[in-house]
């Protein structure tokens, strides 16, 4: 799998997103690739990818929110 180079913009540059996506677009195709290589169709690749994806966001998500409460939790302590 290819290397996904650094950042090289601010992290409040407005095309950040865009830069990220072009870091990791060769890297996607060699991951899509090797699924397809090792016998997984790609739309069942890609699926997965993009359940991982939401997965993740998902924990993020849930992080955040939760730290208010734990800032709260923390201070009743």
């Amino acid at each position: 799998m290819r290397d996904i180079y650094k950042p090289f913009v601010a992290t409040d540059d407005p095309d950040r997103d865009i830069r990220c996506r072009d870091a990791l677009q060769f890297a996607f195709r060699d991951l899509v690739a090797a699924s397809v290589d090792a016998g997984w169709s790609e739309q069942e690749a890609l699926e997965a990818i993009a359940t991982l994806a939401d997965d993740g966001l998902r924990r993020i998500g849930a992080n955040n929110d939760a730290q208010p409460l734990l800032d709260v939790l923390r201070r009743m302590a």
